[in-house]
């Protein structure tokens, strides 16, 4: 689409019930942002208030009908997608505005390739727009959905605001308190889950829990629903003399949330031989089979009872905004022998129903083809929208876990969809950790989701084996007999591009940080270029490479497995943009560094070309100008490394190089990113620069 056009919905698809849009961008350097942002707006094209304002502090708005859903690693950057359940908009909403905004006086000219896309619920691609000439602002409305005759059409708009998110917010009726909003909205967006765990605002009052929601756990069945967390009703009025009016704050969720602690209560147990009572017990799964089956029920009983779970696993396979119903041992005819997916999931929604098979794994267990294309054509057959696989492995963009045939005589188009478990552990560890859900018993239940999802029994611990030419590629290359082209070297890739993306999930449903894999290709680049590239690099170096960006850290952690000397080494670049002399800087670094290990080894950046100086922690502590330039070049950075031996078992033993990548990643991350992101002790006034 060009600018200032619009298009029906309808006439594009039938499946726009619910749609997906996707807002894209990429950088040169890999490290360029920005936060996606959705207004709802009523006939006067003004928002009703402050809850209409859908942002990262405030992820779901519209009774649960528009849903930002965080960002996707691409080829070429990142995508910041957001689900629309049109059939769930109020009625009072005309209009819906999409929009992004970047901060801290960055700007959208130095972002490359900005597009929004927007697909179906089967996932089809419908419309693309590229925005351009948004060198200036800090903040773009990309396009909106708005009703016409009863129907929804699009219309591409890409209308830049040089006053950045609050300008924008402002027009549309958003209560904006200092036109400082972009940073300090931010800034409260990074300390959410501290007031999600029970700080409030003075003008915030605790919402009542409904009527009959249960104040102590309780176990129910899969096909039971629980009370919606968008049907809390709100605070009644308070009688007496109105209260001073106070300043009116940014928009924030309006429900106070609940998390759980990371350290548990002391037990009460005589000796460490007692055992607590599980809701889901794992002691006595003994087959696959038993695993599979005990793994699919624990999960969609789950997502069933906790809304803000069960929405999160399934919004972005364009399942509408609606009361969700789960069930296992379903018995579904095809042809002379029926089937019997492990789960359905049904969503209903203005009496509209959404159905998903579910399909599960554990183990480690690869999907039968067979099997899916079996259950591909059920669903096709009864109208269902959509396949939902669930296992330990990780899909990648351009090659597919299972193949399977579409037949495009079909008038009725079935979505595949992949899940990892590790995917199912960060959506808990999220809400239970860092985001809250509705109440009390919710977050218990998510507790003992992880509980069985992380126990050694349950088989469904991800992503666990580098797969069979793991072993032939490593000897390969210590012979040197690997040639580039070799099939295996592109699987070793494949496997390592799913253990990264497994690796940010875990780190970051332990930190409660968005952590994103850096893909730095070419813009549009096919990906199966991209890793046949990636796969002759490995032939003629012997190494695999590796970035992630985790939000709020000043710069990128990079991993490099050496195979050829079995080192892992993880390292970041940190910048010096500090003032003073390049001994005050040094000395300020390696304060911060105050409780890193004495093995880090730090390497001095600097401008031009050459390496700068270098040397461990241990050494430098005594002797810090020894990493200062004696050339007096301008010192740029420091690069922060440690080094580690790398396992040579196949994945799942203690010694094996998952194991190891997992280790190296969050000791790196503990002991030297952790603390380069806290502010650095003040310096004593000796260390103050003189004119």
């Amino acid at each position: 689409m060009v600018k200032g056009a619009n298009v029906g919905l309808a006439a594009l698809s039938e499946d726009v019930g619910s749609v997906m849009v996707s807002l894209g961008w990429s950088s040169a350097t890999g490290e360029g942002d920005a936060d996606v942002s959705v207004l709802l707006l009523d006939g006067d094209g003004k928002v009703r208030s402050d809850v209409d304002f859908c942002f990262y502090n405030n992820p779901v708005a519209g009774n649960g009908s528009v849903q930002l859903l965080g960002k996707t690693p691409t080829a070429d950057g990142s995508e910041d997608r957001i689900s629309f359940d049109l059939d769930a908009v109020p009625e009072e909403i005309d209009k819906v505005v999409v929009a992004a905004s970047r901060y801290g006086g960055s700007r959208f000219g130095e972002l490359d390739d900005l597009r929004l896309t927007l697909a179906d619920s089967a996932g089809d691609g419908l419309v693309r727009f590229a925005v351009e000439e948004a060198d200036e602002v800090s903040a773009v409305i990309f396009g909106e959905l708005y009703r016409r005759s009863g129907e929804w059409k699009f219309r591409a708009v890409g209308q830049g605001y040089a006053s950045g998110l609050a300008g924008l917010a402002t027009d549309y009726g958003v209560d904006i308190d200092d036109d400082a909003a972009e940073e300090d909205a931010r800034e409260q967006g990074e300390q959410g889950h501290e007031q999600e765990q029970g700080q409030e605002y003075e003008e915030e009052a605790p919402l009542p829990e409904p009527a009959g929601q249960p104040t102590a756990p309780a176990w129910v069945p899969a096909q039971a629903t629980g009370a919606r967390a968008d049907d809390v009703p709100a605070a009644p009025a308070q009688d007496g003399p109105a209260a001073p009016a106070k300043p009116a704050r940014r928009p924030r969720t309006a429900k106070k949330k609940v998390t759980l602690p990371r350290t548990t209560r002391k037990s009460l147990a005589d000796n460490e031989s007692w055992r607590s009572a599980r809701l889901f017990p794992v002691s006595a799964l003994k087959s696959d089979r038993e695993r599979e089956t005990r793994a699919t029920s624990v999960v969609l009983s789950v997502m069933a009872q906790v809304p803000e779970f069960g929405r999160r696993l399934t919004a972005g396979f364009g399942a509408p905004a609606g009361r969700m119903e789960t069930f296992t041992e379903v018995t579904l005819p095809h042809g002379e022998s029926p089937r019997r997916p492990d789960g359905v999931v049904r969503v209903e929604r203005a009496g509209k129903l959404w159905t998903a098979l579910v399909e599960t794994k554990t183990n480690g267990n690869a999907l039968k083809p067979d099997q899916v294309q079996a259950y591909m054509d059920i669903a096709a057959r009864r109208g269902y929208e959509a396949v939902i696989t669930l296992s330990n492995d990780v899909a990648l963009d351009g090659s597919p876990l299972v193949d399977v045939r579409i037949d495009g005589r079909r008038k009725h188009k079935v979505a595949l969809w992949h899940l990892s478990w590790a995917e199912v552990v960060h959506q808990a560890q999220m809400l239970i950790r860092h985001e809250g859900v509705g109440n009390a018993a919710h977050a218990w239940l998510l507790q003992e989701l992880l509980h069985y999802l992380q126990h050694e029994n349950s088989g469904c611990h991800g992503f666990q084996n580098m797969g069979a030419a793991w072993v032939p590629v490593r000897r390969g290359i210590d012979d040197e007999t690997l040639c580039q082209g070799d099939a295996r070297a592109l699987e070793v890739i494949e496997n390592w591009e799913r253990l990264v993306r497994q690796v940010c999930l875990r780190l970051g449903g332990e930190v409660g940080q968005k952590v994103l894999p850096v893909q730095r290709a070419r813009r549009g680049s096919d990906p199966g270029a991209r890793r046949a590239e990636l796969a002759d690099h490995l032939c003629e170096q012997g190494r695999l490479n590796a970035e992630i960006r985790i939000e709020g850290t000043p710069g990128v952690l990079a991993i490099t497995a050496d195979l050829r000397t079995g080192k892992l080494r993880t390292s970041i670049e940190v910048p010096s943009a500090e003032p003073g002399y390049p001994l005050s800087r040094v000395k300020r670094l390696i304060r911060r560094l105050a409780e890193a290990p004495a093995d880090l080894h730090i390497e001095t950046l600097v401008d031009g070309p050459g390496a700068g100086p270098r040397g461990t922690l241990e050494r430098l502590r005594p002797e810090p100008a020894d990493i200062v330039p004696k050339d007096g070049a301008q010192i740029t950075g420091f690069r922060l490394s440690l080094f580690k031996g790398m396992g040579s078992g196949r994945g799942s033993a203690e010694t094996g190089f998952i194991r190891s990548v997992d280790e190296a990643v969050d000791r790196f991350h503990a002991q030297v990113v952790a603390q380069v992101e806290a502010p650095a002790p003040r310096r004593s006034r000796s260390e103050e620069p003189t004119g």
